[in-house]
């Protein structure tokens, strides 16, 4: 299996010089690295050349490496019904360089690429209805970004004595940061429900 995918990843490379910058196989699966700027076609010839036939568009997600200068990683994964295989397709980018849409190859991508938008901030350009999807109206920052905290910036909660849904600033409050660092191999000075079960001979 593994052979079949590599030269079929090897078709690809050489069918798309330029477009396509490498390709690798592991653990059974096919992984092509293509431009950004080039994925509408990448995607095309996936769909469409007869020695792909990469049909059905599975999924569209990201991955965020804070630390490099394209620190997103787009991912689409795709499927042949007629080949029985899978292929993963990566492109990187920034935070201000876009990303062509892919919805004329396969519309169903519509929603995958709002919530690339929405919980990474990755740009997607060509898009018809590029607005959040799965955060809150004036919801700052995007949540799976690395470096967004993990308390975020605001609380939500239901005010009664306003009747409405409030927005305010998230507090931690001093006694919520008191952690019991003791290893766990060396116990605690105090008694836990329970302990006295533990105390007998033989237990």
């Amino acid at each position: 299996m593994d052979e079949k995918l590599s030269a079929l990843g090897q078709t690809i490379a050489a069918a798309l010089a330029g477009s396509v910058t490498g390709h690798a196989v592991s653990n059974g699966e096919l992984t092509v690295h293509a431009r950004a700027q080039d994925i509408v076609k990448v995607m095309r010839f996936l769909r469409d050349d007869p020695r792909c036939q990469f049909v059905s568009f599975i999924d569209a997600t990201a991955i965020d490496w804070p630390a490099r200068e394209n620190r997103f990683d787009v991912v689409y994964h795709l499927l042949s019904p007629r080949l029985n295989a899978r292929i993963r397709v990566k492109v990187e980018t920034n935070e201000a360089t876009p990303v062509p849409s892919i919805i004329d190859v396969f519309p169903g991508a519509d929603w995958f690429e709002r919530e690339l938008y929405d919980l990474y901030g990755v740009l997607i350009t060509g898009h018809p209805d590029m607005r959040r999807l799965l955060t809150d109206y004036g919801f700052e920052g995007h949540p799976l970004r690395k470096d967004f905290p993990l308390t975020g910036f605001v609380e939500v909660r239901w005010d009664d004595s306003v009747k409405r849904v409030v927005y305010e600033p998230v507090r931690l409050n001093q006694e919520f940061r008191n952690f019991d660092f003791l290893s766990p191999w060396e116990g605690t000075e105090y008694k836990l429900p329970g302990d006295e079960k533990a105390g007998g001979k033989g237990g």
